[in-house]
């Protein structure tokens, strides 16, 4: 008796549909890590230096130092020591304040563009994000307009030191 085999024929392989999922899908993930990018800003830590005395340079006699404490921000210079303490608002940080005394310190120092900005444990992230924001970029008026400035971009981030009691 003789053995009826079927006749299989090969499979085509449908890509179609695959083929408009990366369609659609690529466009999308290369416009979404665009914006992502935009979004990071780029800090450092602060270097930790064992020189007894550094030779002060008239380009860097600045260095700034923004402390932010449960009750206040203290604004110093790790050289010259503290320049002003600014008391919280009932609602928080005082930011206004502390944006005028760094416009003031940038009028004084206008080469010095690196800062370093120091938070106790407990600080809020919030907290942290408006601060550096503060002393990072700032609004002058100019004239009839108002421009936005930088103050201190380069900024480093710390733990604050541990207050003497």
């Amino acid at each position: 008796m003789p053995v009826r085999r079927l006749k299989k024929t090969s499979a085509h392989l449908e890509i179609t549909a695959f083929i408009n999922l990366i369609v659609v899908l690529v466009p999308f993930l290369l416009s979404v890590a665009v914006f992502t990018h935009l979004a990071v800003i780029d800090l450092s830590l602060p270097a930790q230096s064992n020189e007894a005395v550094e030779k002060l340079d008239p380009n860097k006699l600045l260095k700034l130092e923004v402390v932010i404490r449960p009750e206040s921000i203290e604004v110093g210079d790790r050289i010259g020591g503290l320049i002003q303490r600014i008391p919280n608002l009932a609602t928080g940080a005082d930011l206004k304040t502390l944006s005028a005394l760094l416009q003031q310190i940038k009028l004084k120092y206008p080469d010095a563009t690196e800062s370093t900005v120091m938070a106790e444990p407990n600080t809020s992230y919030d907290t942290l994000v408006q601060v550096m924001d503060a002393v990072r970029a700032g609004h002058q008026v100019q004239g009839a307009r108002v421009v936005s400035t930088d103050y201190f971009p380069n900024i480093s981030i710390g733990d604050a030191p541990i207050r003497r009691q």
